[in-house]
């Protein structure tokens, strides 16, 4: 028989297959396990498509699985209000599920413990907090979003040993290797919109946008103003505050911004303390010097007392290069 534990895990397996297509939905999985001992699993669809809980269940009522009594663990709470799809909870309920495991409440305020309750109401056996800090993690992006109104800010640098990201000549190309550079598209994918201020625009021409990796290219947004001809367009010019920026992101649905250049926007966030995590991907090369470009410009924080910490929740070899996550304490 399938532990409760494994049956949780398959829930959070089916999430992460799907990180890249929700949005601005949650990416949530679900695996039901019937009384026969059988496992079916299923995730969230694109925005109008079934959700987690749904799409399992249809996955085992398709091979004919009788649902009475069996156990379903998903991701998040389950929906209990109608938009573009029904409620999770009445099919939960209407095919005799008897204990739904769930990681975490949905900060949602269309949700927000109402689905639990009408479970529970309905006699349904729940229970909360199976793998919470996975789960905590994976979704991190959304509950941020769901929670501030705001996207997730990732800043995104690839730099030397030494915290270089360029030769005193500007030329940076490649610091990385193909590893790393393929996971940046991969984060680029996961993302609703991707950030860089005017200067890298006009220095490298980016196109930013999904190459190495299945997925769709996030919306683009310059600080300042692009060249007319730059293969960043088309894009969002941005001249104003950046917290209102966040805002009008949020507001039309991007959960998780990335920001990938350069020092000049990089040091803006942080001195805004705007950014949620930073990914550094780090290669095997040293500079050796002062005269290579820094990750940053501008003044920092003036004194030690003043430097702000956080916690590194990731550290995985690309290849010859390493890819640390530090995620920013709240301010």
């Amino acid at each position: 028989m399938t532990s409760e534990r494994e049956l949780m895990s398959a829930a959070i397996a089916a999430a992460g297959a799907v990180r890249t297509s929700t949005a601005p939905n949650p990416w949530v999985g679900a695996a039901i396990s019937t009384e026969a001992g059988d496992v079916h699993v299923g995730a969230t669809h694109p925005p109008g498509g079934p959700h987690a809980e749904i799409a399992a269940i249809a996955a085992a009522t398709d091979t004919g699985a009788d649902l009475r009594g069996a156990t379903l663990a998903t991701t998040l709470e389950p929906c209990c209000t109608t938009g573009r799809t029904g409620p999770c909870t009445e099919a939960i309920i209407d095919v005799g599920i008897r204990r739904v495991l769930v990681a975490l409440d949905d900060p949602d305020p269309h949700v927000c413990g109402r689905g639990i309750e009408r479970l529970r109401a309905a006699g349904v056996d729940v229970e909360t907090g199976l793998e919470r800090s996975t789960v905590e993690e994976q979704l991190a992006p959304y509950l941020h979003h769901r929670r501030t109104g705001r996207p997730y800010v990732i800043v995104k640098l690839a730099a030397t040993a030494d915290g270089r990201t360029a030769a005193p000549d500007g030329t940076s190309q490649w610091i990385t290797g193909d590893e790393a550079r393929t996971d940046t598209h991969r984060l680029r994918a996961e993302s609703q919109a991707i950030l860089v201020g005017a200067g890298t625009v006009r220095a490298d021409d980016p196109a930013l946008t999904v190459r190495f990796v299945d997925g769709t290219d996030p919306r683009r947004v310059v600080l300042g103003t692009a060249p007319a001809d730059a293969a960043i367009h088309p894009c969002l010019e941005w001249r104003g505050d950046l917290p209102d920026l966040l805002d009008e992101l949020g507001a039309d649905g991007v959960l998780q911004l990335m920001v990938e250049g350069g020092a000049n926007t990089a040091a803006q966030f942080q001195a805004e303390g705007l950014v949620d995590r930073y990914v550094v991907y780090l290669a095997p090369a040293v500079f050796g010097g002062d005269d290579a470009r820094p990750m940053f410009v501008g003044n920092g924080v003036p004194t030690i007392d003043e430097l702000p910490r956080g916690r590194f929740v990731g550290v995985r070899h690309l290849g010859d290069d390493i890819r640390l996550d530090l995620v920013v304490n709240a301010r």
